[in-house]
């Protein structure tokens, strides 16, 4: 949803550490399938607890998302579960984010953690 409305490459980890560093959410179940959770539940018996807080309202965008993504795999098989690998994979380097990337100088940030770029860029390995 960060992405598609946000315009932001963010999601909630599995284990998130408040701004103010008082709490932590853990998502134990953040590397299961939601196929795989509703299979077990069922086959538990699990009660189902209805929530109109969390997305299961109809015409919602988390649905319209989750539609699409149910849409890709059908069509894609794996997609979907290469897409949840690259969030755990970023390479900051590889984005566009000129507050880590000079890209008017080609340039290294000095306040950046990622690496300068712009010898690689001439055809200098080790900046000779």
């Amino acid at each position: 949803l960060n992405l598609f409305h946000h315009a932001k490459l963010a999601a909630m980890p599995p284990k998130l550490q408040s701004d103010d560093g008082k709490h932590v959410v853990v998502r134990p179940l953040a590397y299961c399938a939601e196929s795989d959770i509703a299979d077990y539940a069922d086959a538990k018996a699990f009660p189902i607890i209805p929530c109109n807080l969390c997305g299961s309202q109809e015409n919602l965008q988390r649905q319209v998302v989750k539609e699409m993504l149910v849409d890709w795999e059908r069509r894609f098989p794996g997609r979907v579960e290469k897409i949840a690998r690259a969030m755990g994979d970023i390479r900051p380097s590889q984005l566009a984010d000129a507050s880590l990337f000079d890209f008017a100088s080609l340039g290294h940030r000095p306040d950046s953690a990622t690496a300068d770029g712009s010898d690689w860029l001439r055809g200098r390995e080790d900046g000779d």
